[in-house]
């Protein structure tokens, strides 16, 4: 429910006590007064959802309080409140902000229908600061012929329809929220909030705030009180990406809400419930995390009612080539260039590369690659920005060289060693600037985190 605590501004003393126990009647904080000064002292000690504002007031104008509450970001909603004379002025009202007005005398039921409609655009506009809505277009789909993409069509067609929690595991850069998308957007819930958490970029101390959110005067700098992403997506899907970063401390709250849809926020001790669909996605092995006692087993299975897999770039065959070119008429729109293409060599690069940071990172060679191109020329190899990396397999007498040096051994690196020496010199390169590293890796930070948590560099 968005609208808990009302204020009711009214000196005429029966109208503003029949309206008071009515409110208080339907479950509503309540605090009421007859003049201005009385207001402005309410306001400002507490946050507040709405206000029922009477025009004329003893000590002044209710516009003059109108204003104040529209000058500030978080204020509550206003709903005017006037006799028959003024309604012209109400009108005037609504032009400066007021959500709504009623004409003095009003019935129970009238206030009933104006709350509801307050309460249903301020979820709506609360909502909006976190959703996006994507745009409806082939762009957004998953694009591959493979059979190992072909069967995850399959899957996503399948489960989409149910209101199952997913548990989307994948390398970094494979696709796992285009994937959860997919699955939101081919929903019965496609109409309904979508509300997405990065749990790998909000710290531990906010992540309980972001999930449940939190009373005004609950830490420091918590001014006003705050819906959490879980009460925001009430009604709709939350996808809580990177799972695994949850510290072990918030894991049983977070269970507590996926058993038994409801929480408090943090600072407060109003019971809050609400229904979602939970997708989650995860880079990890979270079985291997469980055993290491990272992860709660009980919030594992609860989370992995449906689990599904997005295979690496690596597996997908003739879709590398196929990703390449979506990408390259895309970025070359984006930057106004035309008549681009992949040279013969280019194209055998991008289909030899190991592509560790799988789409992601193919997405961002293309992208470099098409603002380096010549007008009129193809693309080569060395725009990909590869390094070695891109470089083809060893010949006969390299390996050769290799087993002479290493006392018999083939000499042969697996790719683990290639990737590790590859991030650690340009980590070197950069002066262990992990930002600039990642750029010219073509990965994210936290992808590249993760890497040198995996070799220990």
């Amino acid at each position: 429910m968005a609208i808990e605590k009302i204020v009711v501004v009214d000196d005429e003393m029966m109208i503003r006590k029949a309206l008071e126990t009515q409110l208080r009647n339907k479950r509503y904080s309540v605090a009421s007064t007859g003049d201005l000064k009385g207001a402005r002292k309410i306001l400002a000690r507490d946050s507040f959802d709405l206000v029922f504002l009477d025009l004329r007031l003893p000590d002044g104008e209710g516009t003059d309080l109108l204003e104040e509450i529209m000058a500030k970001t978080d204020g509550p909603m206003v709903v005017m409140m006037t006799g028959y004379g003024s309604v012209e002025s109400a009108v005037s009202c609504m032009q400066m902000g007021a959500f709504d007005y009623v004409v003095k005398p009003f019935s129970f039921d009238q206030i009933e229908v104006v709350v509801d409609k307050v309460a249903s655009f301020d979820k709506m506009r609360r909502v909006t600061k976190y959703y996006v809505e994507e745009s409806d277009t082939r762009s957004s789909d998953i694009v591959g012929k493979s059979e190992p993409v072909m069967n995850l069509k399959t899957l996503v067609d399948k489960v989409a329809k149910t209101e199952a929690s997913v548990l989307i595991t994948g390398e970094n850069g494979t696709g796992k929220e285009l994937v959860a998308r997919e699955l939101y957007r081919n929903s019965m819930l496609a109409k309904e909030p979508y509300i997405r958490v990065n749990c790998a970029a909000i710290s531990e101390t906010l992540m309980e705030s972001e999930f449940f959110g939190h009373e005004r005067g609950a830490y420091t700098g918590a001014t006003e009180r705050r819906e959490g992403r879980f009460e925001l997506a009430d009604g709709g899907t939350i996808l809580l990406d990177e799972i695994s970063e949850i510290a072990p401390s918030l894991q049983a709250k977070l269970l507590r809400v996926l058993q038994e849809w409801e929480f408090e926020r943090v600072g407060g001790n109003k019971t809050i419930q609400v229904k979602v669909r939970v997708l989650a996605t995860t880079n990890r092995d979270l079985t291997e995390e469980v055993s290491k006692g990272n992860f709660r087993e009980d919030l594992y299975y609860r989370l992995n009612v449906f689990p599904m897999a997005v295979p690496p770039l690596r597996e997908r065959g003739d879709d590398i080539l196929l990703l390449a070119n979506t990408f390259l008429l895309r970025h070359a729109r984006r930057h106004g260039i035309e008549k681009i293409s992949f040279s013969k060599n280019c194209e055998k690069a991008i289909q030899s590369h190991s592509w560790p940071g799988n789409v992601r990172e193919l997405e961002n060679a293309v992208e470099r690659a098409v603002i380096l191109s010549d007008p009129g020329k193809k693309i080569e190899a060395e725009l990909l920005g590869l390094g070695h990396l891109s470089n083809p397999a060893p010949s006969k007498k390299t390996i050769s060289a290799g087993k002479e040096e290493s006392g018999g051994q083939t000499g042969i690196e697996s790719m683990e060693e290639v990737e590790k020496r590859h991030i650690a010199k340009v980590l070197a390169d950069c002066d262990g600037n992990r930002t600039h590293a990642a750029e010219k890796l073509g990965l994210n930070v936290r992808t590249l985190r993760n890497k040198i948590k995996q070799y220990s560099l």
